[in-house]
């Protein structure tokens, strides 16, 4: 068995290197453009650009997975080969994603899940966000008064939340798992202490990041040599610490992540920390759960469109405009011209305007919850979309039977390292899981052999405003509020037709709308709409992804009304689309992932 794993990793890297090595805009970024992005931080992507490959869809009529990694969907494909549940299988690929991709996810993480139990026909969401510690005040990331530059307030201690990934990783293979563990471990332990190969993208990264490693012994040590330059393209990278926690997870669970040697590592890698250093406490860890939450479906067109609910605000916000634009016929529209492009616009910025004043850990804030996708409120919600002229204001509205309104918008857009999985297994099982340690390599502190996350600063840095507070605001215990939108799209039989995510912060809500349109109602094969110029609004403006050709002049959305910006927008959607007897699935050009199938 692992003469054959070892074969086929050694086949996938050279084929991802070559991928990469054949695309125009490839490896290392340079200085220079590195210093252009930190310049435009507020409108870059939260992991910068590494390079488009050539878009390719597999398929097949039993199993399929699509992950951000070409060794991490191979490791889930075995699973899957094997007879694994969709749930193993996404067990085995997170766990390699966390070593080979770790500037996106990791145990230091957290995720949400969406999961179909076939045999039950039962839809389950899994929330294991993270939490804040009990010592967390609102006033969290003021500095004298005024809130802090974002990359000031990422690195170290005080943005690390209390890692819910393992949690998560474990409740979803005890509900739905069937491999052993040892079966499901075996890739990432293997990897871990025999080594994998550093792909391009992740070097790219780490020549960006590299200055962030320096004060922080362990990610130094590990991420950098002994010059102070990162790890060197096909450089053959070992992990001694994360194969023995491996070992650990694989043997005990993961409660050893909440009580015992790993917490305590954690708690004192954070309240030590050189640069704002935490305050957690072991009773911190041991209070985390992964919460079980309702799904939020709604009805587009013939189908049932189903994902997060809060602290994500992807479910409710991609449902909102789903709804809004149910009356456009997009279908007959072409999406090589401007009109369909100012329609999802517009019901975007609708739904941004509720989601940043309504949306939070529900736990905490009294929110509207499932009012915001209420049928009759999305359609007058969106009576106000005009068909060629943009909106000059828009504002959030007043779900039925929501009195609460001592409340104020937050408008973070929250940058976040992120990856998505997506899986459908031969027993007719699904899986769409999204992981994330927020920024590119979270707050730049390890321990383990893992990054932690800066979940943190996904929360508002302001509190309130003119007396009245923010919903998303810092708390003991909370949850911040997320934008990844993991989602499972069921047909009229409630069988499931398409699973899909992303990375990509708060973009993460448009990058799944746009494609869940161009399959839905431009029958677009599952390739060609994640290669798709990334096109969205989160607000005032539209944003057209920079670097690619576009079938119609962006003033032509000016002339609407529009505000048009052109940043780099690099987004990492996996997806699965049933067709015909066939799933056909695919990974985001823009990444290092693909998809494998039977």
């Amino acid at each position: 068995m692992k003469t054959r794993f070892y074969l086929t990793l050694f086949i996938i890297i050279i084929q991802a290197g070559s991928a990469f090595a054949q695309s125009e805009a490839i490896s290392v970024i340079p200085k220079k453009r590195i210093e252009q992005d930190k310049e435009r931080e507020a409108k870059a992507a939260p992991e910068s650009a590494t390079g488009i490959k050539k878009s390719k869809a597999m398929n097949g009529s039993n199993f399929m997975i699509a992950t951000a990694n070409p060794i991490a969907t191979q490791a889930g494909y075995d699973i899957l080969e094997r007879g694994g549940t969709a749930a193993d299988a996404a067990f085995a690929a997170q766990l390699v994603l966390g070593l080979v991709e770790p500037q996106s996810s990791g145990l230091g993480g957290g995720g949400f899940a969406l999961y179909w139990n076939e045999k039950e026909k039962k839809l389950s969401s899994y929330d294991g966000r993270e939490t804040a510690p009990a010592s967390v005040t609102e006033d969290l990331f003021l500095k004298n008064g005024q809130p802090m530059d974002f990359e000031e307030a990422v690195i170290g201690g005080h943005s690390v939340g209390i890692p819910g990934l393992p949690a998560l990783l474990d409740k979803l293979y005890k509900d739905n798992g069937m491999m052993p563990r040892e079966e499901i471990f075996q890739p990432a332990f293997e990897l871990s202490k025999y080594g994998f190969i550093a792909s391009p993208r992740f070097v790219a990264l780490l020549e960006e990041n590299k200055e962030s490693f320096r004060f922080f012994k362990s990610a130094k040590d590990y991420f950098l040599q002994n010059n102070g330059e990162p790890i060197e393209l096909n450089q053959n990278i070992k992990n001694e610490e994360y194969n023995s926690v491996l070992f650990d997870f694989q043997v005990k669970g993961a409660g050893i992540f909440y009580t015992g040697r790993i917490a305590k590592d954690m708690i004192k890698t954070v309240n030590e920390a050189w640069y704002h250093p935490g305050n957690m406490t072991e009773a911190d860890f041991a209070s985390y759960e992964v919460k079980m939450r309702d799904p939020v479906c709604g009805k587009y067109r013939i189908y049932k469109v189903c994902s997060m609910g809060e602290p994500s605000s992807g479910g409710l916000t991609l449902i909102q405009a789903l709804q809004m634009l149910d009356r456009f016929d997009l279908e007959r529209l072409d999406p090589h011209t401007a009109i369909p492009w100012h329609y999802i616009a517009e019901a975007s910025r609708l739904a941004f305007a509720d989601r940043n004043l309504y949306m939070a850990d529900p736990d905490v804030e009294e929110t509207p919850g499932d009012r915001l996708i209420n049928p009759a409120y999305t359609a007058v919600r969106s009576s106000l979309i005009q068909d060629r002229d943009a909106m000059q204001i828009v504002e959030a509205g007043k779900p039925p039977g929501w009195l609460n309104v001592n409340k104020v918008a937050d408008n973070k857009m929250n940058n976040t390292g992120t990856t998505h999985i997506s899986v459908v297994d031969k027993y007719g099982n699904a899986i769409s899981l999204t992981s994330s340690i927020e920024t590119a390599f979270g707050a730049k502190i390890m321990t383990n052999g893992f990054l932690l996350n800066n979940q943190l600063t996904d929360f508002s840095f302001i509190p309130e405003k003119d007396g009245r507070k923010v919903a998303n605001r810092p708390g003991p215990g909370k949850r911040p509020r997320s934008s990844m939108t993991p989602v499972i799209v069921f047909d009229q039989n409630d069988k499931p037709v398409m699973v899909i995510g992303s990375a990509g912060g708060s973009r993460i809500i448009g990058y799944v709308l746009q494609r869940i349109i161009a399959v839905l109602d431009w029958n677009m094969p599952v390739e060609d709409a994640l290669a798709l110029p990334n096109i969205l609004s989160r607000g005032d403006d539209i944003e057209i992804e920079e670097g690619k050709d576009l079938p119609f002049e962006p003033e032509i959305l000016e002339a609407m009304g529009h505000r048009v910006e052109r940043p780099e927008m690099n987004s990492g959607l996996s997806a699965l689309v049933w067709t015909d007897g066939t799933w056909y699935g695919a990974a985001d050009p823009r990444r290092e992932g693909d998809a494998l199938g039977d």
